[in-house]
C-alpha cells in the first residue's frame, strides 16, 4: 500500500512511520534519509526496508524487492530493524536497544 492510498501524500516521515507502527506494516522506502537517527530516530517499530538502486525504476524496485522477499524472511525478523537493501547487499541495522 502507497502512502498515498492512505491519504498520506503529503505526510511528513514521521507522520507515515507512526501509521505503519498502528497498522503493524513493514515500511519499505526510497527515501535515502529515512531513518536518519537525528531526524527520525527509529523506536519499536514492524520494520523499515530502505531500497538502494540507481536508476530508481519500477522494474528495478520491483525486482531487488521481490528477490530479496523471496528468502522467506519472518515479519519478526523485521521488528526494529532498519534494513538497507541494494543490488549488492542487504545491510540490516537493529534500531532500538534492549
Amino acid at each position: 500500500m502507497r502512502a498515498s492510498e492512505t491519504g498520506q501524500a503529503r505526510a511528513d516521515d514521521y507522520q507515515i512511520l507512526e501509521k505503519a507502527i498502528s497498522e503493524n506494516r513493514i515500511l519499505i522506502t526510497l527515501d535515502e534519509h529515512f531513518g536518519d537517527w537525528a531526524v527520525l530516530p527509529l523506536s519499536s517499530h514492524p520494520g523499515v526496508i530502505r531500497i538502494k538502486v540507481n536508476p530508481t525504476t519500477s522494474g528495478k524496485v520491483i525486482k531487488l524487492l521481490l528477490h530479496f522477499l523471496r528468502k522467506n524472511h519472518t515479519s519478526e525478523q523485521f521488528k526494529d530493524h532498519l534494513v538497507i537493501l541494494s543490488e549488492k547487499c542487504a545491510k540490516w541495522i537493529l534500531t532500538v536497544t534492549y
